[in-house]
């Protein structure tokens, strides 16, 4: 796209400003129902935890733990493998989007572990869609960081089969049915505890749709 100079320039950007999409900054409570965490680092299922004990590396221990990683299917830009920083140290999933899944495929229930949840929360409208720089504040004092939308693939759809090896396709299912519901990764911005039951509030900052 050819970038217009001069008085034109100016005109376009001034129009551009004038029609932006503008979302003020707000914030959001709920509550933490469930903390969960790898059993070991080669683990995809986490298992519920009495607490969550961050640190910058995330997780000590946990298969997403640590501050740089190495990237993959979701990272085409790059070589596979090249290491980059980590801002997928945790996943973020929500009760009631959990529960949309579920009835969605036809599931009795959905549990967070079966997808590699972290940190389930109650009470935030709509997970899925907080924007990214979206600051999750806990009542330790731990603060994580939204990095963006955790889409859903094939993966966590096959560890859902495994659950469930009467019922034919379900890898295939939950990408489709879980679009827009798969729940945020999140680094962590400050250190701290998190337990279940405890308050959070989300700092969603002013956002806008780029014009072009």
């Amino acid at each position: 796209m050819d970038v217009e100079t001069g008085e034109a320039g100016q005109a376009a950007l001034e129009d551009r400003l004038a029609r932006l999409q503008r979302v003020p900054a707000r914030k959001i409570s709920g509550k933490v129902a469930d903390v969960l965490r790898t059993g070991k680092k080669s683990d995809f299922a986490t298992v519920p935890c009495a607490a969550l004990d961050l640190g910058f590396d995330g997780i000590e221990g946990d298969r997403h733990g640590g501050r740089t990683r190495r990237s993959g299917g979701r990272e085409p830009w790059y070589p596979r493998g090249t290491v980059m920083v980590n801002e997928r140290q945790l996943s973020i999933l929500s009760v009631e989007e959990l529960a949309l899944i579920a009835s969605r495929m036809e599931l009795d229930a959905l549990p967070a572990g079966w997808i590699g949840g972290n940190v389930v929360t109650q009470g935030i409208p709509s997970l899925s869609l907080l924007p990214p720089r979206t600051r999750l504040v806990f009542e330790s004092g731990a603060v994580l960081r939204v990095d963006g939308y955790n889409s859903p693939c094939r993966a966590a759809g096959r560890k859902i089969a495994e659950h469930v090896p009467e019922r034919e396709g379900l890898d295939l299912l939950f990408p489709k049915t879980a679009q827009y519901l798969r729940g945020l990764v999140a680094f962590v911005e400050l250190p701290g505890r998190i337990l279940p039951g405890d308050a959070i509030t989300a700092h969603l900052p002013e956002h806008w749709i780029y014009p072009g």
